[in-house]
């Protein structure tokens, strides 16, 4: 069975991607959610961010943020900004940024094949955030965002995205955030149909609440249908779907608030009981083992001691797990990092600059410059079905939302 079929997608008409299309509601702080409705009141934010589009001193309830993303979404359709394809289509997808670029194929995964572990997480999920998104899809009627999968690239597959990508595109236009967009519609929707049969698995890169929450969104649909037959297109999540090979996974740095009432000098200390610690280190670490530390004006460069080595499984070894294990546990008391509120994440480009800034400032006590996880690991973790500890990828490029909506 093929893992994709093509979706009859809802996006925008021509010379409207760019003002209409808008980064991952996740990414997004409120203040940027609301510049981007200022510039342009096409903007999709409007939709992934329905309480940007409320006046900063309003308190809406969640149900009224809800529908306000609805009748948004109705809005954008019944202007024309939005126009629905007259049928089915796969559409091929590339980023181009810095000097390296990215192709994957646009489809419609079945979330049978999530259930079953054909399609793969690496991350657990907050229930909070998957309520919230889950509301937000059964409001909406529509997933607003792609989730970003990654699969190991075969020739054919490599071969037919290139092909592709030489037409006339749909869409060609250069994002604030210097990357490029392009997007063609696929021909041989058979032919795409079948070279997928051929992929093993697909493996969640990014979009981990939002392929939860449509699996969320589709058991209270079916619930309430008793016509329900499988082919409904709630059954079905939206994606990008990449060759691995082509990834690009930044590093996802911690910032802590406090040292847990311990001196500097007695946080080194229990630091140093696992981590070699060496003050005037690198900013950014030279390579997986090794962690950078910056505290009270000082990076520390800090190599996973060796008297606590062993041949770990593959999800023990990641230098996040460790971070968490070793130095977040037990010395700054924060036991669950997917929770506790004096954990901070700095994900992609903002980089060192931001954790020195955060520092420096008095809005966290600690930061750590983290070694990014490789894509091999993200699959071999994935495989054996294990889990990394929450925020230990950062893809970027980012796919933007708007391009492509996909109704249930």
């Amino acid at each position: 069975m093929s893992l994709i079929k093509p979706l009859r997608a809802l996006r925008p008409g021509p010379g409207l991607a760019e003002k209409v299309s808008c980064p991952p509601y996740d990414v997004v702080y409120d203040a940027e959610a609301r510049r981007l409705i200022d510039d342009s009141h096409d903007s999709f934010i409007r939709v992934t961010r329905p309480e940007a589009d409320f006046p900063p001193d309003a308190e809406p309830t969640r149900e009224q943020i809800f529908l306000r993303a609805r009748d948004n979404l109705a809005e954008l359709r019944r202007l024309g900004v939005l126009v629905e394809d007259e049928e089915p289509c796969y559409y091929i997808y590339r980023l181009e940024f810095g000097g390296r670029s990215q192709t994957g194929i646009v489809a419609c995964c079945s979330l049978d094949e999530y259930r079953n572990h054909r399609i793969k997480p690496h991350e657990n999920t907050r229930p909070d955030k998957v309520n919230d998104r889950t509301a937000h899809l059964l409001t909406v009627r529509a997933q607003t965002g792609l989730i970003f999968l990654a699969f190991r690239g075969t020739e054919l597959i490599g071969k037919m995205l290139t092909e592709c990508a030489a037409g006339e595109p749909l869409y060609d236009f250069t994002c604030d955030g210097g990357v490029r967009h392009t997007m063609w519609r696929a021909a041989d929707h058979e032919r795409w149909t079948a070279a997928f049969a051929e992929v093993d698995s697909l493996y969640v890169a990014d979009g981990h609440h939002r392929i939860e929450s449509a699996e969320r969104a589709r058991e209270t649909l079916r619930a309430a249908n008793a016509a329900h037959t499988g082919d409904e297109e709630y059954n079905f999540v939206m994606a990008g779907i990449f060759p691995a090979e082509g990834l690009r996974i930044l590093a996802y740095n911690r910032v802590v608030s406090d040292l847990n009432g311990l001196s500097t000098n007695e946080f080194l200390e229990k630091v140093g009981e696992s981590y070699v610690v060496q003050p005037n280190g690198d900013p950014e670490p030279p390579g997986p083992g090794c962690i950078s530390m910056y505290l009270d004006g000082t990076w520390y460069s800090l190599r996973f001691n060796v008297a606590y080595f062993r041949e770990p499984d593959p999800a023990e070894r990641l230098d996040v797990e460790r971070l968490q294990q070793f130095i977040l546990g037990p010395i700054l008391g924060i036991g669950d990092p997917r929770t506790d509120q004096r954990l901070g994440f700095v994900g992609g480009r903002r980089g060192v600059s931001e954790l020195e800034s955060l520092v420096d400032s008095g809005n966290a006590r600690v930061a750590f410059s983290m070694y990014p996880t490789s894509m091999d690991d993200l699959i071999t973790i994935s495989d054996r079905g294990e889990i990394m500890p929450p925020k230990s990828t950062w893809f970027e490029p980012k796919l933007r939302d708007g391009l492509i909506v996909h109704s249930i």
